[in-house]
Formats: structure tokens, C-alpha cells, sequence
């Protein structure tokens, strides 16, 4: 049976992820603001293998200004079998814009109204039946945070039958229309064919002014033809042709809505509790202490509730290690998992449950629409460093991974804005640093965890905007591009969504640890055990070798040891690694090298570490990526330069200073 392709597409907010996952069963992330999905996700659909969903990245319109809209409008001229276009059905005077664009390339439409119960709130009738007569597409209602009208969508699909129709012709009127007649008769008398495009397209955008309609039809030497068609209709006008479309795109949406949407009497006169809440959390000046003030709690919830639960785990760990002891006679092997994995990966698994605590929490606030209004609150100052507030969303994103913050900067039209959110991404500390602040804070602040583990969250995001401003004024002196960001209205997430955001981070980090972390544990147990006969871990081994080799290099900074270098070097493959390291080093667990580091170091020390730790050379799966989006090894090798400059900077400061303040 032949496989059918169906594409998924719709605005950001739209609950187009939330239906894709319904649609496959699959686990993809869902969010509630802007550049959740910024790659293609596919999928096969629920009971029917043969139909292969495609999730294409969440856009306002098919303009081919930004990353997300090329994908997407590539995925659509190839002609996908069914496009299926997911509205907020909240907002449809904006998601009706994209869905008048997708008819206008003649693609095979199902419509699917999101968010009905918030609409029905708004709206004292939607009349769906007016809605799909008037644009000749099937119309299914959904819910789909409570996965209401899914199965109905499910059926449409399936039973979907392509027929011959009219070509869908919105009425541009007048002189427009007349200049769209005059191309289209040019091309169809010159027999032009590009794939994925009809005439009336084509004439179109080449009004418009879209380079790569432009481009296209350059071969067949229309351009003095279509300039010229451009000049007159700008003297008309008197305005950019463009937004002469846009608007009459606009008008047509604002007739269609007046046939279908019966308004309530009070809908006008009513503020809905979101402007209510905005008013607050949007002002200029309280809604930067609300924001400070929920990270703050946020830290200190991750170590107050997640210390319960921490304390019972290292319990576990210690009575495992004391089996071990007695019940295996091999020495080596009793070293390799006690010394090794116990002290390594059992290190890492023992800061569970705070990482489970911050990874809830980021994901609530993210599903309830808060970090879309922080982006927003942040504009202005992002501003005064040289990027947009929507360079935010790839920051916050930083918080769990840098892999796909940096992968999400392709929301920004900008080269510049782009590059360098992606230059500043990795000062962002990612959760995989997390384990480091959790065993230097539980051994040198155990009084003030949740204050200091603020401070290096915050001192993340100020290094990041200020290396912002350097690099403006140095590499990229244009202005941050405009930008309009969506407020979606805030909504209480289901409990299945929220887990299951929760459960992929949780899943990758997991992962990681039995994967990744696993490998170099056994690495450095090796390294600390070689040449055999030595003191494990000690200065003779081959580990403290290379440790001591390097160590000379950062005595400035405070930590001159071979155990801190090894650590530091091991956490560029990743940094949980760095606590693995150090457990495996000192041969420790849990609460055992917390102990063992409050005894060997000093405060100062610790803090200097932890300081470097997060700011220094990010992972490799970082400079993977990096490498990959903006096409350079030069850049890669930046990024590494300049963060590990910074880092020893920053922790020389702070140690040279706190020595001569007696610390």
C-alpha cells in the first residue's frame, strides 16, 4: 500500500505539537511558546502505518523570511498528500492568514479548530458548517489538551477523498487582480513550470516581491516585465505591494469571521483574566521582580523539597557500596564498582530528584504561557545589549539543554541576532551542569543553597548579555531585527503534559548517564587504578599525570590540583561528567564526597571551581551543534576560545580578590 504523507502545520500556540503527539503516540515536546518544533518531526499515524505524519515547524505565514518558514513552505511545494492545518480557534483572525496562503498553493486542506472550549468561552457560536462552505475544506473541532475530536480528525484523514476542485482565487479586486491576469497569461503562454507552484501563486508572490518566486522565473527573463508591473502598482498604492496583499488578505478573513462568529453582547466590554494577569506581570518594573522572584523560589524549592528524597538515595548507595565490600573478594573488581560506577554514575543519580524538582518546575511555567510573557518583559533590555526579546526563548530554553537552545535560534530572521544568541547560549547553565552546583553548594553553602545557586543562574545570564553587547559592537554592528512575540493566554497544563515534558528530560538525562557518563567513569577508574600497584587516584597514577601536567595552568584560579583539572577536562565530553570524575578520583559517593571536598578544598576554591564550571568550553554535543548551524569550524573554535578565556578570567577575579579579602 502506498504511503501517504500528511503534513502538520499551524501557528506557533496553535496545540499543533500536542495534536501531532496524539496523532503518532510519539513523545515530542510540547510547549506552550514560540519555537517548540523547529525541526521536521515525523511519525506514523495511529492504527494506520500507511499515513506518515509530518510535524513542520510552527509559522504565521509562508514568507520565507526565517528558517521555520522555508522548511515549512520547501515540505509544502513538494505537494504532500494532505495538509492538515491546526487553528486556534481563540484566534482566528491571525491563524486564518496561513491557512488563505496554504489554499492559495492548491494544497489539500483539512482544517482542525484547536482550543474550542476557550473559543466557545469567547464566541456564543462558531459556525463550522459556514466555515468549511465557504473555503470548500472538511472542518473538525478539536480539544486537544483533553484530546477531544481527535479521532474525528483521524477519520477525515483516512477518508479523505482528493477531487477535483476549483482553483481557490482570493479576490485581490481592481487593479490588482487586473496585473495578476496579465502574469499569469504571460507565464501559461510561455509554458513556465516550477514545481509546487500554480500561476496564480507564482504571479502572486513575484508581486510581492519574494526573492525566490524572483529567482526562479529569472530563466525565462520576466524580471522587466514584473518590475515594471511593481512600479506601476506601487505608484497606485502608494505603499509596499506587499502589505497591499496582506491587507486584503485581512479584509477577506475579517468577512468570513462576520459570517461565521456570533459574538457575546458583553464579549467587548469584558478583559479576559489573562489581560487581568498581564497587567501585573507585564509592567515594566513589578513584572522584573516577579520574574527574579520566581527563579529565586525555584531554586530553592529544587533543594528543599529534593534534599528528602536525595538524603534517602545516598542511603541506598552507601548500603550497596558495604555489600560489595563483603560479598566481592576481587579486589579490582570490588574497586571498579565501588571506586567506579558506584562513586561515578551513583554520584549523578543521587542528584536525581533535585533535577526532577527544576525540570517540572521550568516545564510548568513554560506550559501555562509564563515564559512566553519573560521574553516579552525582556525585550527592552535585551534591547540595550543588542538583541530582540524573542533572542530570550532560546536562553530560558538553555536552562535544559544547549543542544536544542542553540538549535532554536533559527526562529530569529536575523544572521546576526542568530549568531550571536548562539555565541552567548552556552553561559546559559544547561541541567547538566546542575550536579556540579548541587555537591560545590552542598559542601561550602549548605546554609545559603538556594541564594547561591541563584547567583550562578543570574550571573549566567548577565555574562551572556554582556558578551551580547562585545560582540555587536565587534562582529555584528546591526541593529536587533523588530519582533513581534504571541502572548498566548495562559492555560492550566494536564498533568499527562506536563509529566511527560518532565519525562523527556528526565529520559535524555538518564540516558546519558547509562550511556555517555558510564563510558568515562570506566575511563577514569582505569586511568586512577594504572599502572597497577599504585594508590588509587593518587599523584603516580595515570590520571594524576595528566592532571599534574595541567594543574600549574590554573593554580591563579585556585584549584592547581590534578584531581580538578582531570575533572574539568573530562566535563567537555559532557559535564555531569565532572562530578563522575571527581567521585571516581576520590573514590566517593554522595554524601561521601561532599564531605571528602569540604575537607581538601576551601571555600573559595569551591566557589572558583563551580564559577569555571560554568562557563568554560561547553559540551561537545554544543560544538557539534554549533558547528552545524552556523556552517562554520571557525565559529566552533571561537565559542571554545572565548568561553574558556572567560572562564579563567572571571574565576582568577574572583579567587585573586576573595584571597586578598581574607576568604
Amino acid at each position: 500500500m502506498d504511503r501517504k504523507e500528511i503534513a502538520l502545520i499551524g501557528n506557533p500556540n496553535s496545540g499543533k505539537t500536542t495534536i501531532f503527539n496524539i496523532l503518532t503516540g510519539s513523545n515530542a515536546k510540547v510547549g506552550n511558546w514560540p519555537g517548540v518544533t523547529v525541526e521536521k518531526k515525523e511519525g506514523a499515524l495511529i492504527g494506520h502505518p500507511n499515513y506518515q505524519i509530518v510535524d513542520l515547524p510552527g509559522i504565521y505565514s509562508l514568507s520565507a523570511y526565517s528558517d521555520d518558514e522555508k522548511v515549512a513552505k520547501n515540505n509544502l511545494l513538494k505537494k504532500p498528500a494532505i495538509v492538515v492545518d491546526i487553528l486556534d480557534s481563540s484566534n482566528l483572525k491571525r491563524n486564518l492568514y496561513l491557512t488563505l496562503q496554504l489554499l492559495e498553493m492548491n494544497q489539500n486542506i483539512i482544517l482542525g479548530l484547536n482550543i474550542m472550549d476557550v473559543a466557545l468561552k469567547k464566541y456564543k457560536e462558531i459556525k463550522l458548517d459556514v466555515l468549511s462552505e465557504l473555503l470548500n475544506v472538511p472542518v473538525v473541532p478539536l480539544v486537544g489538551q483533553k484530546g477531544e475530536g481527535t479521532e474525528d480528525l483521524i477519520n477525515t484523514i483516512v477518508n479523505y477523498k482528493e477531487h477535483e476542485t476549483v482553483e481557490f482565487r482570493l479576490p485581490y479586486g481592481g487593479e490588482l487582480e487586473e496585473h495578476l491576469k496579465n502574469l499569469e497569461e504571460l507565464f501559461a503562454e510561455k509554458k513556465v513550470v516550477i514545481a509546487g507552484y500554480t500561476y496564480r501563486m507564482l504571479a502572486i508572490q513575484a508581486l510581492e516581491g519574494d526573492e525566490v518566486v524572483r529567482s526562479l522565473l529569472k530563466p525565462y527573463g520576466f524580471d522587466d516585465f514584473i518590475q515594471k508591473e511593481i512600479n506601476h502598482l506601487n505608484s497606485l498604492f502608494k505603499d509596499d505591494l506587499e502589505m497591499v496583499f496582506i491587507e486584503k488578505r485581512y479584509g477577506f478573513i475579517e468577512g468570513l469571521l462576520k459570517k461565521m462568529l456570533v459574538r457575546k453582547k458583553t464579549i467587548e466590554n469584558s478583559i479576559g483574566t489573562s489581560d487581568k494577569v498581564d497587567k501585573v506581570i507585564l509592567n515594566p518594573v513589578l513584572g522584573i521582580f516577579i520574574f527574579f522572584g520566581i527563579m529565586f523560589a525555584l531554586f530553592q524549592i529544587t533543594f528543599f523539597f529534593g534534599d528528602y528524597i536525595k538524603g534517602f538515595l545516598e542511603l541506598i548507595l552507601s548500603g550497596i557500596s558495604s555489600i560489595i565490600t563483603k560479598s566481592v573478594s576481587n579486589d579490582i573488581l570490588a574497586s571498579f564498582l565501588n571506586d567506579g560506577v558506584l562513586s561515578g554514575v551513583g554520584t549523578i543519580i543521587t542528584f536525581l530528584p533535585n533535577l526532577i524538582l527544576m525540570f517540572l518546575l521550568l516545564t510548568f511555567l513554560e506550559d501555562i504561557g509564563y515564559m512566553a510573557r519573560a521574553a516579552y518583559l525582556m525585550d527592552r533590555f535585551m534591547r540595550f545589549f543588542g538583541l530582540q526579546g524573542k533572542a530570550f526563548i532560546p536562553l530560558i530554553t538553555g536552562f535544559g539543554c544547549t543542544v536544542p537552545a542553540v538549535m532554536s535560534t533559527r526562529t530569529l530572521e536575523s544572521k546576526s541576532d542568530r549568531f550571536t544568541t548562539i555565541f552567548i547560549t552556552p553561559l546559559i547553565s544547561c541541567s547538566a551542569r546542575l550536579p556540579i552546583y548541587i555537591l560545590f553548594i552542598s559542601a561550602f553553602f549548605p546554609d545559603n543553597r538556594g541564594s547561591v545557586l541563584f547567583f550562578v543562574y543570574i550571573m549566567g545570564i548577565v555574562l551572556a548579555v554582556l558578551m551580547a553587547k562585545i560582540f555587536r559592537v565587534f562582529f555584528f554592528k546591526d541593529g536587533a531585527a523588530p519582533f513581534v512575540l504571541e502572548l498566548p493566554p495562559y492555560r492550566i497544563p494536564t498533568a499527562k503534559a506536563t509529566f511527560l515534558h518532565t519525562w523527556e528530560r528526565v529520559k535524555e538525562f538518564l540516558t546519558r548517564a547509562s550511556t555517555l557518563i558510564l563510558a568515562m567513569v570506566i575511563i577514569i577508574w582505569a586511568l586512577s587504578i594504572l599502572p597497577l600497584g599504585v594508590e588509587y587516584g593518587s599523584a603516580d597514577s595515570i590520571i594524576g599525570i595528566i592532571g599534574s601536567f595541567i594543574a600549574p595552568i590554573l593554580s591563579p584560579v585556585g584549584f592547581g590540583t590534578y584531581e580538578a583539572a582531570t575533572a574539568l577536562i573530562s566535563g567537555i565530553v559532557a559535564k555531569e561528567v565532572v562530578v563522575s570524575t571527581l567521585g571516581t578520583i576520590y573514590g566517593a559517593d554522595g554524601g561521601g564526597l561532599v564531605n571528602v571536598l569540604a575537607n581538601e578544598w576551601t571555600r573559595l576554591q569551591g566557589f572558583s571551581f563551580m564559577l569555571m564550571s560554568a562557563i568554560y568550553v561547553p559540551c561537545l554535543a554544543t560544538l557539534a551543534t554549533i558547528k552545524q548551524e552556523t556552517k562554520s569550524w571557525k565559529w566552533m573554535f571561537f565559542v571554545i576560545a572565548y568561553t574558556s578565556v572567560l572562564g579563567y578570567v572571571v574565576s582568577f577575579i574572583v579567587y585573586q580578590l576573595g584571597s586578598l579579602l581574607g576568604f
